[in-house]
């Protein structure tokens, strides 16, 4: 009984060996073909919503605004209002909106697509509007909760045809109100702020 119980034992071990050996050889598991485990996880990484997208997500719903232009420091404001629209899309990575309004007396509308760019660390913004043919470009920071956020741009004047810069800077009251404020150089390069909106939810 001892020797076939031995001769049993042995021949458990000589199975388990082989197997042993082929776990160690099977290779691990990847990514796509010719994408490694590391290049996936960096991919999933870039394309994944974080909380600086929760941050921008509040801006979808319906809202109101009032305005006030300045064509020149110390000049008169025109004042103005209108709506807003806005959306997430793609899975809550951006927020597209539509602002519809009166802008010195005459019709306006502006679309505009806001992000966060896991990869550059940054916000990300884009905008047209009726009152002109270029794409507006700018990137900015928000403070940890998202409650003041500050982006720079530029874009051509009009008025001189030259390039200039924008910044703007929005700042939460509350989940449903905020305001905006746009800054950029008078004739002398001097920033002033040329235009301010308070920003309710319906």
């Amino acid at each position: 009984m001892k020797t076939r119980s031995i001769v049993v034992v042995l021949c458990f071990c000589s199975l388990l060996v082989p197997l042993a050996l082929f776990a160690q050889d099977k290779p691990k598991e990847q990514g796509p073909p010719g994408m490694s485990n590391a290049e996936m996880e960096a991919m999933m990484k870039a394309m994944s919503p974080g909380e600086q997208h929760k941050h921008l997500a509040r801006l979808a719903g319906d809202w109101t605004f009032t305005s006030k232009m300045w064509m020149a420091p110390g000049a008169p404001p025109s004042d103005s209002n209108g709506t807003m629209h806005a959306d997430t899309v793609l899975d809550g990575r951006y927020v597209q909106s539509v602002w519809k309004g009166n802008m010195m007396g005459m019709a306006f509308e502006g679309h505009g697509t806001d992000g966060y760019d896991n990869l550059s660390k940054k916000y990300v913004s884009t905008w047209v509007d009726n009152m002109g043919t270029g794409i507006l470009y700018s990137t900015g920071t928000c403070d940890n909760d998202g409650h003041k956020c500050e982006s720079k741009g530029s874009m051509i004047d009009p008025m001189t045809g030259k390039d200039s810069y924008m910044r703007s800077v929005i700042s939460w009251t509350n989940s449903d109100s905020f305001t905006m404020e746009m800054f950029g150089p008078d004739p002398s390069g001097k920033e002033f702020k040329w235009m301010e909106m308070s920003v309710k939810r319906k």
